[in-house]
């Protein structure tokens, strides 16, 4: 299988190149990501966990889906995508985007479009991406991140902490 290419983005978010999918996070390159935070009607958050195979951040817990941009792609686009191949949930425009998030250590360098969505399952969970998934109150979560942030991707931990803000 052919590596992932990824645009390169300075500190505005504009490209600025391409490079591997392996030497974006080797070098520590800004590059771009979409996250998808699905609800259902009674409030609770469906949560996924990532695959032990993971390069990043394997076998904690995440956002709904989320995603790199591949080269050339725009992140309205790449919330239509990820969502099918990670949850087998197919969208047909994007859902009500957020906020963005710029490049950080907490985010792997990545620019962030995180967006949200009503949704009540059931899921495909890809198997290469997840391992488990589960429906969460806004409650648990406070109290399992407080416990035990380790237990999450430090992308989630912070788009935790700005959802709370707003």
């Amino acid at each position: 299988m052919t590596e992932e290419i990824f645009d390169v983005v300075n500190e505005c978010d504009e490209v600025i190149g391409q490079q591997t999918r392996s030497e974006v996070h080797r070098m520590g390159l800004r590059h771009r990501a979409i996250h998808l935070l699905v609800y259902n009607s009674i409030g609770e958050l469906f949560l996924q966990k990532r695959s032990i195979k993971k390069d990043c951040f394997p076998d904690t817990w995440d956002s709904s889906a989320s995603g790199h941009l591949d080269s050339g792609e725009d992140y309205d686009s790449c919330i239509l995508r990820e969502p099918r191949e990670e949850l087998g949930l197919k969208l047909k425009q994007p859902p009500e985007r957020l906020f963005k998030i710029d490049a950080c250590v907490e985010t792997g360098q990545e620019f962030v479009w995180v967006y949200k969505l009503f949704h009540e399952g059931p899921f495909q969970l890809d198997p290469e991406e997840i391992s488990d998934g589960g429906w969460f109150s806004i409650s648990q979560i406070d109290d399992w991140i407080a416990a035990s942030p380790k237990d999450f991707a430090p992308a989630f931990v912070l788009i935790w902490q700005l959802l709370k803000k707003n």
